[in-house]
């Protein structure tokens, strides 16, 4: 009696009294407005599972259909506010991040591996059960008063977006400025949405004052790529009107045009030309990364949307990162952390995109002066406010 597909290997599956239908994973689908298309177990899940079809489905006529997934605002009590970043190929040592989990969605966020730490999926779960720190504001505050504070550029949203969907209603990211402002302490912040223009009251006054800087993500100009890139970011020409009204403000603003993504966001020299004409002065550019599940998840959204250049991708993403074929085979291995090549990578391609992105900035005038902030205005005095008076 054959036990199971394939059990004589010369009779086709289906053929014979006792041969068994294989055994077919439920296919997945892309979700409109998510970047995951399901929740993936995390690293330290104790079990396995895998979905598969039955057979019974196609009798399930009555069946109700799945709702899309609705996001989720889980509250924390933060035990602190400031990370210490101690990576050489990071420009700032310490950052702020008035949440965990991103509703942006973006498919290629290195940050969606840290919702494992929390008993959540990277996938879906990290872009609808999102995290607000009640606290943060006060919890800065009180580490900017500690006499032993030195100060140094702190970075908000350095790993999720701090103007993501919910700060128009909960505000966190004000709040953080607004202490900062209070400290004179310097910062600077990165985001995907204009929703950084709400905050041009604070941020203008500060950047006057050399205490504030703004860097905006564009990862590529083409509104189609992006709506299924970043499924919940600002579209691009608004982050371009975003670019446009810090700088009309007075506030330094740069320009991320990361990841690159090999044949995915091929329009570098657009993005740089864009943001440069809407008054962006510097620009930066990182390559993608697949730390963790982040791996596993570009691979399915790539089958899902590009998949006749899946394999051509991946296999240029491996190139830039150094990772060789009997890496990637034998050890599953699809990424260098190394802080040496981990941001810009390694090789050939990698050296062809350092070589655009230079070469770009140069004719455009990027990156000609730096973006001096004030460390000397700070006072830890300050931090606490108009008690700090008496």
């Amino acid at each position: 009696m054959h036990t199971g597909v394939g059990a004589d290997p010369f009779q086709p599956p289906g053929e014979g009294c006792d041969a068994q239908p294989p055994e077919v994973r439920v296919p997945v689908q892309a979700i409109r407005g998510r970047g995951a298309a399901g929740r993936p177990q995390h690293r330290f899940e104790a079990h396995v599972r895998e979905a598969f079809d039955d057979g019974w489905g196609e009798d399930a006529e009555d069946e109700a259909p799945t709702a899309p997934p609705r996001t989720e605002i889980l509250w924390e009590d933060a035990r602190s506010a400031l990370t210490r970043n101690d990576s050489p190929d990071i420009f700032f040592s310490h950052s702020v991040n008035p949440y965990r989990g991103c509703e942006h969605g973006c498919i290629y966020c290195y940050a969606r591996a840290t919702h494992s730490y929390l008993g959540m999926s990277p996938g879906l779960d990290f872009e609808t059960r999102i995290i607000a720190k009640r606290n943060i504001a006060a919890l800065l505050r009180a580490e900017l008063a500690r006499p032993g504070h030195q100060p140094s550029v702190i970075n908000i949203g350095s790993a999720t977006d701090c103007y993501q969907p919910i700060e128009r209603e909960l505000r966190l990211t004000r709040a953080l400025i607004e202490v900062l402002g209070d400290a004179r302490h310097p910062f600077s912040l990165i985001t995907k949405s204009g929703g950084v223009e709400r905050d041009l009251d604070l941020l203008a006054p500060l950047a006057a004052q050399k205490l504030a800087a703004v860097y905006v993500t564009i990862t590529t100009l083409d509104a189609k790529l992006a709506r299924i890139l970043e499924p919940r970011a600002a579209a691009p020409h608004r982050r371009l009107r975003a670019i446009r009204a810090l700088a009309e403000a007075g506030v330094p603003v740069g320009v991320s045009v990361a990841p690159q993504i090999p044949f995915i966001n091929e329009d570098l020299e657009q993005v740089l030309a864009a943001a440069r004409e809407a008054g962006a002065t510097r620009a930066f550019y990182t390559v993608i990364r697949l730390p963790w599940e982040i791996d596993a998840l570009m691979r399915e959204w790539l089958q899902l949307h590009y998949p006749e250049r899946a394999a051509r991708v991946l296999a240029r993403i491996q190139d830039l990162h150094g990772i060789t074929d009997a890496d990637a085979r034998g050890r599953g291995k699809a990424y260098d952390a190394s802080h040496a090549t981990r941001m810009h990578g390694t090789g050939i391609w990698a050296e062809l995109l350092h070589q655009r992105f230079h070469k770009a900035c140069a004719r455009l005038g990027f990156n000609r002066e730096r973006f001096e902030l004030d460390l000397s205005q700070y006072q830890s005095g300050l931090a606490r406010g108009q008690a700090a008076l008496f």
